[in-house]
């Protein structure tokens, strides 16, 4: 935020000075100029930069696509626009998102910012949301996909913000209930926009859009809009370095009161077939943010839907959906009702199954470690049951395989302290089968878990567990 800024036109006058003041070539005037500016510590992104009188920045392709759709947006839209401009305009959007994700140009994206594309696109958007008829549709993709990748820093977001983008998107969004393509396009962009930016975010809950979101859900349609579950989560992710507190709390629990929750729960219930089974899940745990929301999901079948998709991903070998899974219920597992009905529904067995049938996977294993310590803190009875099913074993057996997998360690070395602390019988067992030697040794390689594995050695009853 504090780096120091060009525009292109005074970048343009400082290279022509240097020709037209100080008598150097063209190429060397240029070189000079960029130079200089960089030892300033100058913000050279988005700038074009041209050899005088061998190239001009109307050459650039970002800025000949930019300058093409200004001369429609100069034009005000009062009927349905012909087929023709239809096409062209839809093609000049196809272009400028390929241009903007090109690899081998990866600084067009922050040209096009830095000369107005995002203001010039809200615009055109404006427009295409009052143009009768149904071709608007062959527009509005290609705009909200170009809008989605022009988004892309705190200055774009702002933008954004500042040219009504976000009353603009939710109009769209509005009258674009019945179209998933729509619908993905806009929700990106919604996500795009709020990444990093509060006061974008907050522009979004005061337009109401929780209550599209609730009602795209509801749709009866079977097509997924993969990019609303993105902007669920960054609506409810505290991410602007600006702001000291964060409303996205607030915002979460508006969410589960609105429904939105129940409705993600019921998505579930498809299954591991669902090809929204993760994302919703990733979505879920967004909105889960206090005992009475994690409670209020498992009182509607949430955990029973999470145990079954557990099972059913270890079966068919998806470790993307175990993963998510078992992060969703570690998530639910912080309220001590849904600790129990975890347990009384056999969760212990179908997470150590999980395991064995992931044994190759350190990340699957640490999950299903995760979930395990939370299920045994500060319960004992819960911790002699874990041990039953074979967390023991699993720890002895994982940190053995996976001795370099720190994050694992540490997960490994937490379950075995809550399933020690208040249990004497656990640590009996535990440290008759080796458990100490494998956190020293683990607490010695890594270092993510040193203070974990002194708490579990401190925790097993051992004197020396500083050493």
């Amino acid at each position: 935020m504090g780096v120091r800024a060009i525009s292109q036109e005074a970048f343009d006058d400082l290279v022509r000075e240097n020709v037209e003041d100080l008598g150097m070539e063209p190429s060397e005037a240029l070189e000079d100029a960029l130079h200089t500016l960089k030892l300033q510590g100058v913000d050279l992104s988005g700038i074009i930069t041209c050899v005088p009188g061998e190239s001009s920045i109307k050459d650039n392709p970002v800025i000949a696509c930019l300058d093409r759709l200004k001369e429609f947006d100069s034009v005000s839209i009062e009927g349905p626009l012909r087929d023709e401009d239809l096409d062209e305009i839809s093609s000049l959007f196809v272009k400028l998102n390929e241009l903007c994700c090109s690899q081998q140009d990866s600084g067009n994206t922050a040209i096009a910012t830095k000369h107005g594309a995002v203001d010039l696109t809200c615009s055109l958007c404006s427009k295409i949301k009052i143009a009768p008829g149904s071709n608007r549709n062959r527009i509005v993709v290609p705009c909200l996909k170009a809008l989605a990748v022009l988004i892309h820093d705190i200055q774009s977001t702002e933008a954004f913000r500042n040219c009504t983008g976000p009353s603009i998107i939710v109009g769209l969004l509005s009258n674009s209930i019945s179209d998933s393509d729509s619908l993905d396009a806009g929700f990106a962009v919604v996500a795009a926009a709020s990444t990093g930016n509060e006061v974008v975010k907050q522009s979004f809950m005061e337009l109401k859009i929780d209550e599209l979101i609730l009602q795209v859900l509801k749709r009866e349609s079977k097509t997924t809009v993969r990019a609303l579950y993105d902007a669920i989560c960054v609506l409810l992710t505290p991410d602007d370095s600006r702001v000291v507190a964060s409303q996205v709390y607030g915002y979460a629990r508006t969410f589960a009161k609105l429904g939105i929750a129940t409705a993600l729960t019921e998505a579930l219930q498809a299954g591991i077939g669902s090809d929204s089974l993760v994302s919703a899940s990733i979505a879920l745990k967004a909105i889960a943010v206090n005992d009475e929301i994690c409670k209020s999901i498992a009182e509607i079948g949430g955990i029973d839907t999470l145990l079954r998709c557990i099972d059913d991903s270890g079966e068919q070998g998806n470790k993307t959906a175990a993963k998510i899974c078992c992060s969703l219920l570690s998530k639910l597992a912080g309220s001590d009702s849904n600790k129990s009905t975890i347990v009384e529904k056999r969760g212990l067995d179908k997470l150590i199954r999980l395991a064995q049938r992931f044994s190759d996977d350190p990340l699957v294993i640490q999950e299903v470690m995760l979930i395990i310590s939370i299920i045994c803190l500060r319960s004992p009875d819960h911790a002699a049951k874990a041990i039953e099913a074979g967390a023991g074993d699993l720890a002895v057996q994982a940190m053995k395989r996976f001795p370099v997998a720190a994050q694992m360690q540490r997960n490994a070395c937490n379950m075995i302290r809550n399933m020690a602390v208040r249990n004497a019988e656990n640590r009996t067992i535990l440290l008759a089968n080796g458990i100490e030697k494998l956190i020293r040794t683990a607490k010695a390689n890594n270092e993510l878990c040193r203070a974990a594995a002194t708490d579990a050695l401190r925790d097993l009853g051992l004197d020396n567990y500083n050493s």
